[in-house]
């Protein structure tokens, strides 16, 4: 099975729509997937007993059992916030660290893909969370999608143009091959 994870909590984002169109990608291929969207996640995990795997919030285990546990692959979608990829995604993965640890990460392959309205297609945020995902002892795939000026990516009614399609669905079938 396959998490992806939409990295922001952002109500509407754009990091939505991509997550969800490479839902959609996968689906089409056969392949066993979930969309996790932080933004709909509880968020009554962010205290400082977060810390402590016998005082988490119950919502942050559901998350990891629904998630993570039965994954074998992780894809990461990530806008760029401030240079990097967003504090709500670094917390998260903070949070699901602390209860039983080797079984949300370790050993696992994940992709990521990275979407901007800027130049680079988040490159930077990809390199950190790249970075961290090495820290948890995941192996990402070398290679990554980064997807830049998405305002001019879409069409009159809001979808996402042919072109940046095809580029996605060729990410997704080399991570099903990864």
């Amino acid at each position: 099975m396959i998490t992806i994870i939409c990295g922001t909590n952002r109500p509407n984002s754009e990091t939505a729509k991509f997550s969800k169109k490479y839902f959609d990608l996968f689906k089409s291929k056969g392949a066993e997937v979930k969309l996790l969207e932080l933004e709909k996640i509880p968020h009554d995990w962010f205290f400082a007993d977060m810390y402590d795997s016998k005082k988490q919030a119950q919502s942050i285990a559901k998350v990891q059992e629904d998630y993570f546990f039965s994954a074998e692959k992780l894809f990461f979608v990530s806008p760029e916030y401030n240079g990097s990829f967003p504090g709500v995604l670094k917390l998260f993965l903070d949070a699901i660290s602390i209860r039983e640890y080797p079984r949300n990460f370790k050993n696992k392959k994940a992709a990521l893909s990275g979407v901007a309205s800027g130049r680079a297609g988040n490159l930077r945020g990809i390199d950190h969370l790249t970075g961290v995902l090495h820290h948890v002892g995941m192996t990402v795939m070398p290679q990554s999608l980064p997807i830049s000026s998405i305002g001019s990516l879409k069409d009159e009614a809001g979808e996402i143009n042919a072109d940046t399609v095809k580029a996605m669905e060729a990410f997704v079938d080399t991570f099903l091959a990864f």
